[in-house]
């Protein structure tokens, strides 16, 4: 049997996709599809993606040509592929006219004819809707979004709104683009589709409401409030008027730790039966961060990453939380949690006045998965073995501030109407905030 195998993303599939993926498979007796994982485009600087992998892969299975599809996760993956699917040919479109002839080493390499006068560029130019985003807050968190916000076909970033006028205008100033300062909300939601919120924690549960009230979809910094009721009421109102509410967790959204969940859940390393993640910082005590009327501390900081990929692997069904807090002037400085599932335990450390080690360890009963401070920024990780002639290094680039794959995933998730995202599921950010819910009512809370 001969085998072909080819690659593609396939965004907004059309008649060319088509073509050749019928060409391909008149090359041999069975087609392997790989469709990419990677969003970004760096030949383009842009993040033009308008489906996602799992919208990509159902449209190319509806084809009827794919015998089998694979997920293409990172660079070099298509030699390994080629040698463990044992396959004779390698086809690609010939707009890449031998970009891939260093893969005649291990297979046949045939470049097909394209589909002259189409494209998904072509389609997404002839029929992008632009967002017209707001940012709500105007700090330091924002200052980063108009500038990751370039990268991301279809969103337009055309307003700010701050309490305090002059962060709105410096915000403007700083990033020098075009966006309009407002001083009055109304105005300001009636020149946007879409807000951002990067405001402080307290403040997010009231602006997320009003604007979508008003049909604004929203993005909101992490966390998005510190009570699991009222995310569960924010996302019900946010479904029942139709648009997109989404937290602003960049870990949830990096390419490098999706994939490291996807090895994960694949069984590359057995059955999870402990999780263990660290993050800490030692920051000036005289900031927002250890105010507590600001509610500030470790847990509602920086809890929000270390309980990422606790509930993405384990879910949120567990049986019981404890939490442990070193408490300075009314916040914690440090806190530990420690949850105990029917058949595992997780673990994680938060600090922002007490200082550890920030990896992440996932243990399983064939191997463990590694990934090294600042994990939460992940660009590296290892799957590690008692044989360690089976250990595997996976690296990645980390674009910019990260910021870009949670705006790409916003938009993407507005223009095709899907009201959750499977890389931070409403479920698990409702949970989230459930557990900063049980820090401020002090269920099974030490202090230490």
């Amino acid at each position: 049997m001969k085998k072909v195998i080819t690659y593609g993303t396939y965004d907004l599939l059309h008649q060319g996709h088509i073509n050749l993926l019928r060409r391909a498979k008149e090359l041999g007796d069975y087609l392997i599809v790989g469709v990419t994982n990677d969003s970004f485009d760096r030949d383009r600087g842009k993040l033009n993606v308008r489906n996602n992998v799992l919208e990509r892969v159902e449209a190319v299975k509806a084809t009827g040509y794919a015998d089998q599809i694979i997920i293409e996760d990172y660079i070099g993956q298509k030699i390994d592929d080629i040698q463990k699917y044992d396959v004779d040919i390698f086809a690609i479109g010939s707009d890449w006219e031998g970009k891939f002839d260093y893969l005649k080493d291990y297979c046949e390499v045939v470049y097909l004819p394209r589909t002259e006068g189409i494209s998904s560029t072509q389609l997404r130019n002839e029929s992008q809707e632009v967002i017209r985003v707001g940012i709500i807050g105007c700090g330091r968190v924002a200052r980063r979004f108009p500038f990751e916000a370039d990268v991301v076909n279809g969103i337009d970033v055309c307003a700010a709104y701050d309490i305090n006028p002059d962060a709105a205008k410096s915000l403007i100033t700083n990033c020098n683009s075009e966006i309009a300062a407002y001083e009055d909300l109304e105005k300001f939601y009636e020149a946007v589709d879409a807000v951002y919120v990067a405001t402080p924690h307290l403040s997010h549960y009231q602006y997320i409401k009003d604007a979508l009230e008003r049909k604004k979809h929203v993005l909101c910094e992490t966390p998005m409030v510190l009570n699991g009721d009222e995310a569960k009421e924010l996302y019900l109102l946010a479904e029942r008027q139709g648009v997109i509410l989404m937290e602003a967790n960049k870990t949830a959204h990096c390419p490098a730790f999706n994939h490291l969940m996807v090895l994960i859940k694949s069984g590359l390393i057995g059955e999870v039966v402990d999780i263990e993640a660290s993050l800490s910082q030692l920051l000036d005590k005289n900031g927002r961060e250890f105010d507590r009327e600001q509610s500030g501390g470790a847990l509602f900081e920086q809890g929000s990453y270390p309980l990422l990929p606790i509930f993405k692997l384990m879910g949120i069904d567990y049986q019981n939380i404890d939490l442990y807090s070193r408490m300075e002037n009314g916040v914690d400085i440090y806190t530990r949690g420690v949850f105990r599932y029917p058949n595992a335990t997780c673990s994680f450390k938060v600090g922002l006045g007490v200082k550890t080690e920030g990896n992440l360890v996932v243990s399983g009963t064939k191997g463990y998965a590694y990934v090294p401070a600042p994990w939460w920024l992940t660009d590296y990780f290892e799957l590690r073995y008692e044989d360690q002639n089976q250990n595997k290094k996976y690296f990645y680039k980390w674009d910019g501030y990260g910021l870009r794959y949670e705006i790409q995933e916003f938009i993407s998730c507005i223009l095709n109407k899907r009201f959750s995202s499977a890389r931070l599921r409403r479920r698990e950010s409702i949970q989230m905030a459930s557990v900063m819910q049980q820090f401020i009512e002090r269920k099974n809370f030490y202090e230490i």
